[in-house]
């Protein structure tokens, strides 16, 4: 009776994987590998280049803000004010009139002429908005702006400035260390604390 079943073949055809088919997929999982490495750290390269270019930008407004509070004059102070107040958000822009007041006052009692610049100025913290546990909205110093304000940047910023005040015999050099938070509000940068530091 002739056997359908096939018959084992007595020959051996070797390893299931040759080594041509081994080293081949090694070589393929370390190209994956690399692949997926160069994107992560291309991402965090771009990450840091967008974190880099936005400290910029929040220091430039900081040095622009104070730059317009320090070469207040007699005959610009209540323009000046408006320009400083149109910056700010926040509790600051709330008691704006009461904050500057002092600055005011100053200006138009000594009739003071002042030319001033900034000479430092520098990122303190960073504040994220991100959840607290369970979810819970982050604490927050300003809770005003706990809606608006998608992030919150404190700059410390250093300036002088010499003011020549009427009838005096020397100008007066005035040296400033001024604390500003910088919060983003739908995309715009503005300042949102003004706190002299001693």
């Amino acid at each position: 009776m002739p056997d359908d079943e096939p018959q084992p073949d007595d020959r051996d055809d070797g390893p299931v994987f040759s080594g041509f088919g081994i080293g081949s997929a090694v070589l393929g999982v370390l190209a994956v590998a690399a692949v997926v490495l160069g994107v992560l750290i291309w991402t965090q390269h771009r990450s840091d280049v967008d974190e880099l270019h936005y400290r910029a930008r929040i220091m430039q407004v900081a040095a622009d803000w104070t730059s317009v509070l320090i070469n207040m004059n007699k005959d610009s102070v209540e323009a000046d004010l408006n320009k400083l107040h149109e910056g700010t958000v926040g509790q600051l822009n709330a008691d704006f009139d009461s904050t500057v007041e002092p600055y005011r006052a100053l200006v138009q009692k000594l009739q003071a002429k002042t030319t001033g610049q900034v000479d430092s100025v520098a990122v303190e913290s960073i504040h994220h908005q991100q959840p607290g546990p369970g979810g819970a909205p982050p604490a927050q110093d300003q809770p005003e702006l706990l809606g608006s304000a998608s992030r919150t940047d404190t700059v410390m910023v250093v300036a002088t400035s010499i003011s020549e005040n009427a009838g005096a015999d020397k100008p007066k050099t005035v040296r400033w260390t001024l604390r500003l938070d910088v919060s983003e509000v739908e995309g715009k940068l503005l300042i949102s604390r003004l706190e002299s530091v001693r």
